[in-house]
């Protein structure tokens, strides 16, 4: 969490919402057009903690297990969806009853605000869900944070965390057009309710000697569909 201050005070890094946990962290931030801030930003932050961790622990190597994965989400309902989803990952793990419980996390920030060492931009984060004012943000946020934990509909959602782009349908075209030959190969497809960018989900498939060719089908797997498998 020092890093992430770090991270807005030097490159202006827009957080919306923010969950660290003992092994990952998720980040939901604003694309104001500068085109090296997120990047820089996460280097700073992923490479200082796991040097300050590697200094702690007397070790060497890796400390995170893959690079980020970055996910565009569109200024509407889903940008409330992805808020509340983060909000909940502790909830999910089993770890608290109430995002309210984890002092780590961007729900706690924005109901019981710091005096110090703010990381969510207020201004910002009522400018894309269009309140005038924090007391209605913290209303709403709080309603639908609520709502969810009524349904127990908190499950994990693998389009925030596989998806390259959620949101409608234009806006979701509009990201794949901007990727130009970086999105060969990925497809545009609705689920839940939102449109989503990733790649096809393609089964692996051996070669399988005539007696056992009768498995193929049975034993077809997606590599995508394994939940313990995140890629952060």
């Amino acid at each position: 969490m020092q890093w992430l201050f770090e991270a807005r005070k030097r490159y202006g890094l827009c957080i919306l919402n923010y969950m660290v946990t003992s092994n990952h962290i998720h980040l939901l931030v604003a694309d104001d057009g500068e085109r090296e801030v997120i990047p820089k930003s996460l280097q700073l932050i992923a490479g200082r903690t796991g040097q300050e961790y590697n200094q702690r622990k007397n070790r060497n190597g890796a400390f995170w297990e893959d690079r980020y994965h970055a996910t565009a989400v569109s200024g509407d309902d889903h940008l409330i969806q992805c808020m509340v989803y983060i909000d909940l990952n502790m909830v999910r793990a089993g770890a608290v009853n109430h995002p309210l419980e984890w002092n780590f996390g961007g729900y706690n920030e924005i109901h019981k605000p710091r005096e110090r060492y703010a990381l969510i931009d207020y201004n910002r984060l009522m400018e894309l869900l269009h309140f005038s004012s924090i007391d209605d943000l913290r209303r709403f946020h709080k309603e639908s944070v609520e709502e969810v934990l009524r349904e127990k509909n908190y499950v994990r959602e693998s389009r925030w965390t596989e998806s390259i782009a959620v949101g409608s349908k234009s806006f979701v075209e509009d990201i794949k057009a901007k990727l130009s030959i970086r999105a060969k190969g990925r497809q545009v497809g609705e689920s839940g309710g939102a449109h989503q960018l990733r790649e096809a989900q393609v089964p692996y498939i051996g070669n399988f000697t005539p007696e056992n060719s009768g498995l193929r089908a049975k034993n077809t797997y997606f590599w995508r569909d394994n939940p313990e498998i995140l890629i952060r």
